[in-house]
């Protein structure tokens, strides 16, 4: 997670005269400004110069959105890897990130806007499986356009799990409660403790899950 570590780092240098969004495009080589909006697949950024750009996933590293930051992850779509951007919840020996927005967001009008993504979500159930992973399924409805428009869209949180060095990251359901024991028990290994928690934990939800990373994390420090 070096390069989400240095984009907060820049960002925390330059904040008092720059905008606080910022694109990480690699090490070293980033773009501060103001985020107009992403789709979890690309972009929009009005940079210094009052210019619109838009970026891939598959091109950034991360982007900064009013102090949350978004990595881009390689994911399964219908068979095909493609990269996609995850925001982050917790770091550290176990990564865990959450895809999509349930919240309505209203896109604002831009005056200058050249490149307007739209935002919206759809995310089908499964999982990553062995090797690459299969099963999960994400379809990204929208358009572009050049005329500024507003754009309400509710869409759907689904929450991933990573464990450096142990494979790809695993989709977490939490409607699925001893699915998501069993991969906290194995993930999150090596601690007693925390293990009887999880196994007594009736029923989880997001704050539970995050809460369970980040004290697995602090042990590890």
């Amino acid at each position: 997670m070096k390069a989400v570590k240095l984009l907060g780092l820049l960002l925390l240098m330059g904040s008092k005269i720059f905008a606080q969004d910022a694109v990480l495009i690699s090490e070293g080589n980033f773009i501060r400004g103001v985020i107009q909006g992403t789709n979890f697949s690309s972009v929009a950024i009005t940079d210094e110069n009052q210019t619109i750009q838009q970026f891939q996933a598959k091109d950034i590293q991360s982007f900064l959105w009013n102090g949350e930051t978004y990595a881009s992850k390689p994911i399964v779509v219908k068979k095909k890897m493609e990269f996609r951007f995850f925001k982050v919840i917790e770091t550290g020996a176990v990564n865990l990130y959450s895809y999509g927005d349930k919240a309505v967001t209203e896109q604002p009008v831009q005056a200058r806007t050249k490149v307007r993504p739209s935002i919206g979500v759809g995310m089908g159930t499964g999982g990553f499986g062995g090797g690459l992973g299969g099963g999960v399924s994400i379809g990204l409805g929208g358009r572009r356009n050049e005329e500024p428009v507003n754009t309400n869209v509710k869409g759907k949180v689904s929450y991933f799990i990573e464990k450096p060095g142990s494979g790809p990251m695993q989709e977490v359901s939490l409607e699925n409660t001893n699915a998501v024991k069993n991969i906290l028990l194995q993930k999150l290994n090596n601690d007693e403790d925390l293990a009887e928690s999880i196994k007594a934990t009736a029923s989880f939800d997001a704050v539970k899950l995050a809460a369970y990373v980040k004290s697995y994390n602090s042990g590890k420090k």
